[in-house]
């Protein structure tokens, strides 16, 4: 298996390969990985050297790598989301499971005819790691795309500013992530902005993000529980009424609140009980970076004081739902309540 920064090293340095196997969560980075074969590739032409397979037509494949490319050196099969390197149900389809050991098969005794004339590349949103899986792995490059860590993104963003002779400091690029969260697709998008604004040989500030960026809905709740736990209502407010202002749906807001409260709350218990947060919180390994965020967070609160929030929060959208109170009023007036004492 490949790593991320391993299979790009290679795209750059032009070496392709026949066999691919491509799956994971960061779908910004497994596209881009896609679009540099396809442009190392050459010339697509669909139906002739450029063939896509899916669920519909997987029982193709086969005969589809052993047509000739017609005019071309090569085909570029691309098969994307077949369910062939799926694990099947109790309900097993047992045309599926007969074209699963066919490719198997083929691809474990046929790959001098897949290097001769094709390039495939299995494209899954995920992938259960049996026959066919180790048979691509053996034979080809499987690379599964994880969400990156803080660090890996930062070198990212870092290089596309040294590109554009753009400064930023690495304390920046970490609030850039932290506020607008590890999206790449996102980041990249904000980051040119950024870029655009300050202009060559510029200084990108922690100020400009805050000006210029969309920052997720959870680095807003984060701004508006910080002015909770300081008894600032005014400030909890301002916060929620910006929200609404960028016109995100109150139950979103809602739910986003609640939730919030439930991690901070399992930190208390877990910081009381001596248990590591980041397993309470269920952290994936690019979020580790919140638990100083959700603990210092819920430093301003007691445990009792959480468990009651979540209790108006709760009543609030039983009440909400039977119609006898406007969720925004009620939301306004725990935090308001809340604040008061």
């Amino acid at each position: 298996m490949l790593t991320i920064e391993a299979l790009e090293a290679k795209l750059n340095k032009n070496e392709l390969d026949s066999l691919y196997l491509f799956y994971g969560e960061e779908i910004f980075l497994l596209e881009s990985a896609v679009k540099k074969i396809k442009k190392l590739f050459g010339e697509l032409v669909q139906g002739i050297n450029y063939i896509m397979i899916d669920e519909n037509n997987i029982k193709e494949l086969i005969s589809d790598i052993e047509t000739p490319a017609f005019g071309f050196e090569k085909k570029l099969i691309m098969i994307r989301n077949s369910g062939i390197l799926k694990k099947e149900g109790k309900r097993k389809d047992a045309n599926l499971a007969q074209i699963k050991e066919e490719v198997n098969k083929y691809i474990a005794d046929h790959m001098d005819v897949i290097k001769e004339s094709n390039i495939l590349i299995f494209i899954e949103e995920e992938v259960e790691k049996l026959k066919l899986y180790k048979t691509i792995d053996k034979n080809g490059c499987v690379c599964e795309f994880n969400m990156q860590k803080p660090l890996q993104i930062g070198k990212r963003l870092k290089a596309i500013c040294n590109a554009y002779h753009v400064k930023i400091a690495d304390q920046t690029i970490m609030y850039l992530i932290e506020e607008c969260g590890s999206n790449m697709q996102n980041l990249i998008q904000e980051i040119r902005k950024l870029i655009e604004y300050v202009g060559t040989e510029g200084t990108i500030q922690k100020e400009d993000v805050d000006k210029l960026c969309t920052k997720q809905i959870q680095a807003v709740i984060f701004d508006l529980t910080d002015n909770l736990g300081k008894k600032n209502v005014a400030g909890a407010l301002e916060v929620l009424n910006g929200l609404l202002f960028q016109k995100e749906p109150i139950q979103k807001i809602f739910i986003t609140l609640y939730n919030h409260f439930k991690k901070l709350y399992f930190v208390t218990l877990a910081q009381k009980e001596k248990k590591d947060i980041a397993t309470a919180l269920k952290l994936k390994p690019n979020q580790m970076f919140l638990v100083g965020k959700y603990k210092n967070q819920a430093s301003f609160f007691e445990a009792k004081e959480l468990r009651k929030l979540l209790e108006e929060l709760e009543n609030l959208d039983a009440n909400y739902k039977i119609g006898i109170i406007d969720l925004n009023l009620g939301l306004e007036s725990i935090l308001c309540r809340y604040c008061s004492k």
